[in-house]
């Protein structure tokens, strides 16, 4: 194939970005969509780039050894980067690539001034924009614009691209240059427009900035621009700022900040009409484009020319709705305490097993509450429900509905089930005997499920899976007695905690009520895994074994060691008990321990390190004390009190209530995650058997196609292989992103707020879910497998599911972004007499690793400490 070294813009295809770069791709597109003018110019390609660097073999070693080194070796990178740049920017651009180079300039006007600018293959995708990564130069004449092609080559190097890169998981070695060469424009005054609100996310709202002469004076900073914001076709705010400097270009080639007639300092860059009409250009290129665009404009004789415009690739997706209508969402993840992207099997799969609809949008979960907050008396029940358990889910709601007109309203109840926090709870009186039926019942439907899918293959398997297993799923997650025992335990912990502040002057009371109430699954796999360091600890050989574990293959090599037999036996013992469980584990793509046990190694020895034989025992017991004492001093004092005799009376039934029921609240997870692995065994078969027939070159590759795809695959042996590549690249990309815990059909992401003045200047404020006051070390940890614990350790995370509680027992205190007070982090921190402030937006990076915090997890607040 012959090599093509310049194309002109107009000519372009987008869909040859690997030969002329992400930023060519979308200008060429931008030329053709009528009434959008682009300058005019030529694409030097990838082809020349690839013919350039040929030229110097030892840059090809240089970015191998650059996609090898450890991203987190800051200095590595910065020396190969340099290196790499150097010796690209020494390399002459060969004299046929210069030669067609020069012919092209000759059509446009050999001494004419031009913007040479970088167009990489990995540039102004819609999963990574790489704005700023790589160079511009503006105001090139033309004898200069060869030299110039070759720095921008260099510029794929840059420091800050190459670590871009490496956090979008681009490998450097596949990523080719290319150069946008277009005639300058010396524009009155210059911008960006983003045609959805880049902070909120609103997709009806447009941002314009906009300064005087060339956009660099905004890029750089160096002036405050002014600020229109746009919707539906009318200025609706303006903020007009003072521009002392600008950026000029010069007669004799490049740039000057120059200053600004201080009469014209304070005037608009732009009038009311032309930021609407802009807008107006923007919405028809984001029409074309199909997402929200970051586009740089010109304004030239009253008219616009577009010089770049990429995707904004930092918006929350909107989930598709399938109408018009707006919509209100909440946070799936918040609730579940799971806030990471999903792959397409994990969202198919609990979906399909859920009680209500669900929507899905940036490998997240959302449910759709408009209808109930349209109705008066569902709207009272939802916040209600949802604020008890989370206040900024609540506050963010309330938002929304303050808004005239968004939220429709009707004058009736919406039915279609229990609001969004469960049903009020029927009696079911304080019989133990109730959770002994629950788990009995879940016990032998677990039992069943595990005998009856062993026989099951093929589409058989999933006819199986849909027709049987997954309606016995919903039936046991929509038992109405399991409803009523979890809310039991869920509304006693509410009523002494409010009762008891309100006539003895005690704080969330209930939180030392709870310690080591009988029957939690969750807090007895932390104890349990205190009882596998005891089998441990006494044999050193497999305390250094368990050191060096790097496989998963460990258990194996235990048998060999003094002492190894009976530590297999202790840790396969744990991993038949507790092995479903990991990590987000809602996700059934997730490893669990039984799958990979080495995951378990990290806690196993901190557990041998920071503590002594029987532990587990002790700790249970002090809290079982605890509880007792301060139910007998709770008592005595209520007696007291006039009327203390029925006050009393009653505080006694929900104690007893709570300390029946709380515990059952975590077992329904439990069962749900047990299900779960037994699916992922069969379905993962089923994967393997594609993979042997040549389906499908890697069993994990099933993760990204949804159930019924996966169903589709196994029934026709094809897979669209182009359709598992770009789930894979979604799915990588939303990392990237925050899901927020409300948002809107029009893309906004509403945060939320605690409304508190009681919090001291400077500390951040959450929610208190198990009282006390504590003071250590903060480790921030956002990988359970690389959490390294010292006893008195304050222990600061993203979020926590079940599969962190063997941390728990090793921790001072727990500081959380995400969670609520009858999540399972609260519940859990709790059981253990645990100080927690959970639902501190920006924890893990407001507060740095190693640094002194106290935690008021009565008030609900933390403060770093000098």
């Amino acid at each position: 194939m012959t090599e093509q070294y310049v194309l002109d813009l107009r000519s372009v295809d987008p869909a040859r970005v690997s030969l002329v770069g992400g930023k060519a791709a979308h200008l060429g597109a931008l030329s053709r969509i009528g009434g959008i003018r682009v300058p005019d110019g030529f694409c030097v390609t990838t082809d020349a780039f690839r013919r350039a660097l040929a030229q110097a073999p030892s840059a090809d070693d240089r970015i191998d050894r650059l996609s090898r080194v450890d991203p987190d070796d800051r200095e590595a990178v910065r020396t190969l980067s340099a290196e790499i740049r150097r010796t690209v920017e020494a390399i002459p651009v060969p004299d046929d690539v210069a030669a067609e180079i020069t012919r092209a300039l000759a059509r446009y006007g050999g001494r004419a001034a031009y913007a040479v600018r970088s167009s990489a293959t990995a540039e102004d995708l819609p999963t990574a924009s790489f704005a700023g990564q790589q160079d511009t130069y503006l105001n090139v004449l033309g004898p200069a614009v060869l030299r110039h092609v070759g720095r921008c080559w260099a510029s794929l190097f840059t420091e800050r691209a190459v670590t871009y890169r490496r956090r979008n998981g681009i490998d450097h070695r596949a990523v080719r240059m290319a150069v946008v060469v277009q005639r300058m424009v010396v524009p009155a005054a210059a911008g960006v427009l983003f045609t959805a609100d880049p902070v909120t996310g609103n997709r009806k709202v447009a941002t314009v900035d906009a300064g005087f002469g060339l956009g660099e004076a905004l890029v750089s900073g160096l002036v405050n621009p002014d600020v229109f914001r746009v919707r539906d076709g009318e200025v609706v705010a303006r903020t007009v700022n003072v521009k002392r400097r600008a950026v000029r270009a010069l007669p004799d080639g490049g740039t000057r900040e120059v200053g600004i007639d201080p009469g014209q300092q304070g005037e608009p860059a732009l009038t009311d009409a032309q930021a609407v009409r802009l807008v107006a250009l923007g919405r028809r290129v984001e029409a074309h484009f199909g997402r929200p665009q970051d586009i740089e404009w010109c304004l030239v004789d009253d008219d616009f020319e577009i010089v770049q415009s990429r995707p904004v690739t930092t918006l929350f997706p909107v989930p598709e709705s399938g109408d018009r209508e707006n919509h209100v969402y909440v946070s799936v993840g918040h609730g579940q305490m799971m806030t990471d992207p999903m792959r397409a099997l994990g969202l198919s799969l609990w979906r399909t097993t859920a009680m209500v609809p669900m929507h899905e949008a940036g490998g997240r979960l959302f449910v759709d509450v408009t209808r109930r907050l349209a109705s008066p008396s569902s709207r009272a029940a939802l916040l209600d429900a949802l604020g008890k358990d989370d206040p900024l889910i609540r506050d963010a709601l309330e938002t929304v509905l303050e808004r005239d007109g968004f939220v429709p309203s009707f004058p009736d109840a919406v039915p279609g089930g229990p609001p969004a926090g469960g049903a009020a709870p029927a009696p079911v009186g304080n019989d133990p005997a109730v959770v002994g039926e629950l788990i009995g019942r879940s016990e032998a439907s677990l039992a069943a499920l595990e005998r009856d899918i062993r026989t099951k293959s093929g589409p058989a398997l999933f006819d199986f899976l849909l027709e049987e297993a997954f309606v016995e799923h919903r039936r046991i997650l929509g038992d109405p007695l399991s409803h009523q025992a979890v809310m039991a335990g869920m509304e006693a912990t509410r009523w002494l905690n409010d009762r008891l502040r309100e006539w003895l002057g005690e704080r969330n009371a209930a939180d030392t009520l709870t310690l080591s109430a009988p029957g939690n699954i969750t807090s007895e796999m932390g104890l349990a895994l205190l009882d596998v360091a005891d089998v441990i600890r006494p044999h050193p050989e497999v305390v250094a074994f368990l050191r060096g574990v790097e496989d998963e293959d460990f258990l194996d090599g235990l048998g060999k060691l003094p002492g190894g037999a009976e530590a297999r036996a202790a840790v396969e013992a744990y991993l038949d008990r507790y092995g479903m469980r990991c990590v987000g584990e809602i996700d059934i793509t997730r490893p669990r321990w039984r799958e990979r046990p080495a995951l378990l190694v990290p806690a196993i020895l901190d557990n041998v390190r920071n503590f002594a034989p029987g532990a587990a025992g002790r700790r249970f017991e002090e809290g079982r004390s605890r509880a007792l004492r301060k139910e007998r001093d709770v008592l005595a004092r209520l007696r007291d009190l006039p009327d203390g005799d029925r006050k009393a009376a009653d505080t006694k039934w929900m104690i007893d209530r709570v300390r029946i029921f709380i515990g059952y609240r975590e077992y329904p997870k439990y069962d749900i995650v047990s299900r779960y692995l037994l699916y992922k065994r069969a379905l993962m078969a089923e994967a393997g058997r594609l993979v042997r027939a040549g389906v499908l070159p890697d069993r994990e590759d099933v993760f990204h196609l949804t159930f019924q795809e996966f169903h589709d695959a196994v029934r026709t042996r094809r897979v669209d292989h182009g359709l598992v590549r770009r789930r894979k690249e979604a799915f990588r990309s939303y990392h990237a992103l925050t899901p927020p815990r409300v948002l809107t059909s029009e893309g906004e992401a509403v945060t939320g707020a605690y409304r508190r003045d009681d919090v001291p200047a400077g500390a951040l404020t959450g929610l208190p879910v198990s009282a006390g006051t504590v003071e250590g070390r903060a480790r921030v940890v956002l990988d359970m497998a690389n959490a390294d614990l010292a006893a008195g350790d304050i222990l600061v995370t993203a979020f926590t599911d079940p599969s962190w509680s063997p941390v728990f027992v090793g921790i001072a205190g727990l500081v959380t972004e995400v969670g609520g007070l009858m999540t399972h982090g609260a519940v859990i921190a709790r059981e253990y007499g645990l100080p927690a402030v959970v639902g501190v937006e920006r924890a893990t990076r407001l507060i740095r690793d190693g640094q002194r915090i106290r935690v008021h997890a009565t008030e609900g607040y933390v403060e770093i400490l000098p």
